[in-house]
């Protein structure tokens, strides 16, 4: 159980079993079964559309090449989260979006949920203090650059092997 405490009294909670649930956290205080809590993320592989290439960035003081990615704010829908997190971290504004998959993302408690961000001016890079560097790559390229076993890499192989040999969707 991540959640230790109620989120409503304070009260510690219980594992209790939950008619087609299983095993659930439950309040014996509010008499409430609460479901865990996680965070949501959303990542995005940025598409240049005039030339097909993909943007990596590098964050943290680390020099392997990862996805832009963000938190979803309280209230926030994904997709708006995506055009927020592009246009802050690189300047660049999302042209239209397509949602890929998501995956739960244990290390942060996160649900990382996955899209295809494609802008139309690339030439506005103008990364911020979130970005150490970043560069465009071709799809090949950016394969073979991106953080291996990440799951940055995941979303990002799995993304290119169902756009295969058809013309990346713009």
């Amino acid at each position: 159980m991540i959640q230790k405490h109620c989120f409503e009294c304070g009260t510690a909670l219980i594992e209790k079993e939950l008619e087609e649930e299983g095993i659930v956290p439950y309040c014996p205080k509010c008499q409430q079964y609460r479901f865990p809590m996680y965070n949501v993320a959303v990542s995005m592989i940025v598409v240049d559309e005039e030339t097909g290439k993909i943007l990596l960035i590098q964050q943290y003081g680390k020099l392997s090449y990862i996805l832009v990615a963000g938190y979803v704010n309280r209230g926030e829908a994904e997709e708006h989260a995506v055009v927020r997190e592009v246009r802050e971290e690189t300047g660049l504004e999302v042209e239209h979006l397509r949602f890929n998959r998501t995956k739960f993302f244990e290390p942060s408690n996160t649900l990382m949920c996955n899209f295809t961000a494609f802008v139309r001016t690339a030439k506005a890079l103008h990364i911020n203090h979130e970005v150490d560097r970043c560069k465009w790559f071709t799809p090949q390229e950016a394969r073979e650059n991106i953080r291996p076993n990440s799951l940055a890499a995941e979303f990002l192989n799995a993304y290119l092997d169902e756009v295969g040999n058809k013309p990346m969707e713009m």
